[in-house]
């Protein structure tokens, strides 16, 4: 463990590595840089420097980050995880992806090759769909357009 704080020049090389692995939300990259701050008022000009600097967006990260996501989730799923990794609301309606119904039937099919044919294998498919995030009518909309002919 180290004895000394970072320099704010250490702070923003620190925080640069970070983002070189990956996009970072601000909160996140708060989060671990904290540690080695000096003093919160000195994390809050690195972190402000970045964003000036393009370096750091939140937008980014959560376009990413449900670009990421989209092909496993749905949009509540997604939207619970950019709120639980600090994206302010107002970015993350802007965000959320579009294709709702065509990712479920993706992911529905990609999971269930067979069409469901009893109640039992429909609630299910509904448990699972739910579980990943997608809404009723798109669950209902989905598990409808797959019934047997």
């Amino acid at each position: 463990m180290k004895d000394r704080q970072d320099t704010p020049g250490e702070l923003r090389a620190r925080a640069l590595r970070l983002l070189a692995r990956r996009e970072h939300s601000r909160t996140e990259l708060a989060r671990k840089l904290a540690a080695g701050a000096e003093s919160r008022e000195v994390l809050e000009s690195v972190l402000q420097a970045l964003e000036q600097k393009k370096q750091l967006s939140d937008e980014r990260f959560a376009s990413e980050r449900a670009r990421r996501l989209s092909r496993k989730y749905g949009a509540a799923r997604i939207r619970q995880d950019l709120k639980a990794r600090g994206v302010d609301a107002a970015v993350i309606d802007r965000i959320t992806p579009e294709g709702e119904l065509e990712r479920a039937r993706a992911i529905l099919e990609r999971k269930y090759r067979e069409p469901a044919t009893t109640r039992e294998e429909r609630a299910k498919r509904a448990r699972f769909l739910q579980s990943r995030g997608f809404s009723f009518d798109i669950i209902r909309s989905v598990l409808s357009s797959r019934e047997p002919i």
